[in-house]
């Protein structure tokens, strides 16, 4: 069986990139469609798929300002060639669910979310972007969310990564989803010695809706140590305001970001995510999470358990999450959290995942 996968852009190894792994392990034959790809960046259970391009991956400064060739990605995604394929899954955070196929081919989104930038978060990306970007951006977004929704009807079955995930495709392409939780490595991420540790810890892109800038001034405020491993557009704006308890690593390999991870007191998580898979390896670890009760981590941390939920995106709120947490922190048992953490493994991905397989390909063959 020829499988495709589709996945929108690959220039990093974030959550969206995790589950991709997990993919690429269960189809190891398949080929890889993508519009940017920055191999050096990625892991080699992905560069060890033959990855193909569109047009994109060829225009200037495409790896790094990918985002700027949005409004060409439809028409890049319908000149790809998948007639040869007896399965299509696509990997949508970005545009990659717009290919077409056969009315033979069974067609699969595996949905990390409906673009935000679209959708959800349009008008935050707008207030953030310069005055030309925000002038295209008026003009495009009708149209692209036009695309966005009619290709939705390209797909023969949509698997969300979250319940949250299902609510927004029902919202904006009024199509339902099964619901799989991408996976974590346990492999990757081993249970800790020590009961506590040392320092607060955030992990993963420094972009703005992930509110990594709470932490940052809820640490400053108590005087507490915390640890910032990760770069984007933020990055900048997080060291102006954090004080002398901060510490900014960058990007560190898994390796490297494990070892810090397993000598941090919490996670802290203050975004509202589609999922979040950072929780989970902090909780495979031994490691506690406070975050923000929305989205995705309503999902995976067990308040009182696995970690401590706060309910408003504020630094007050994120202050007391922590002070409540150092009056609790001997209470958190390292081999609960691990056995939470292991109901999120990969062998379960691996088998809900193929039952939709199996789902989707009847329902076409009918």
């Amino acid at each position: 069986m020829r499988v495709a996968i589709v996945h929108y852009w690959l220039v990093t190894m974030a959550g969206g990139e995790k589950v991709l792994e997990a993919l690429c392990r269960m189809y190891p034959q398949a080929d890889l469609f993508t519009h940017v790809v920055d191999r050096p960046r990625l892991s080699e259970v992905i560069t060890s798929h033959n990855i193909q391009t569109t047009f994109i991956n060829r225009l200037p400064g495409s790896k790094k300002h990918y985002a700027r060739y949005l409004p060409l990605m439809p028409l890049a995604l319908e000149q790809l060639d998948l007639t040869g394929y007896d399965l299509v899954i696509s990997s949508e955070s970005g545009p990659a669910k717009g290919v077409i196929t056969r009315a033979t081919t069974p067609h699969i989104c595996y949905c990390h979310s409906p673009m935000r930038y679209l959708w959800d978060s349009w008008a935050e990306y707008l207030e953030n972007a310069g005055p030309v970007t925000q002038c295209g951006m008026r003009l495009l977004l009708p149209g692209l969310r036009r695309w966005d929704l009619a290709s939705s009807f390209r797909v023969d079955h949509f698997v969300a990564n979250s319940r949250t995930v299902a609510r927004r495709i029902r919202k904006h392409w009024r199509r339902e989803a099964a619901v799989v939780h991408p996976p974590v490595d346990l492999t990757a991420h081993h249970l800790r010695a020590q009961q506590q540790g040392e320092h607060y810890i955030c992990l993963g892109r420094l972009t703005g809706y992930k509110r990594v800038d709470l932490a940052v001034e809820a640490c400053t405020r108590l005087s507490r140590p915390l640890v910032v491993i990760g770069e984007g557009e933020e990055m900048e704006n997080l060291k102006k305001i954090a004080g002398p308890t901060i510490r900014f690593l960058g990007r560190l390999n898994d390796q490297e970001a494990q070892a810090v991870l397993a000598r941090s007191k919490a996670l802290i998580f203050p975004g509202e995510e589609d999922f979040g898979i950072v929780p989970l390896e902090a909780m495979a670890t031994g490691v506690p999470v406070l975050a923000y009760a929305r989205g995705g981590a309503t999902e995976t941390v067990v308040d009182g358990v696995t970690g401590l939920f706060f309910n408003e995106q504020t630094v007050e709120a994120v202050e007391a999450a922590i002070v409540d947490f150092e009056n609790r922190e001997a209470s958190f048992d390292l081999h609960a959290l691990r056995s939470h953490a292991e109901n999120f493994s990969e062998e379960r991905f691996r088998r809900e995942f193929y039952k939709e397989v199996e789902a989707a390909s009847a329902a076409v063959a009918r």
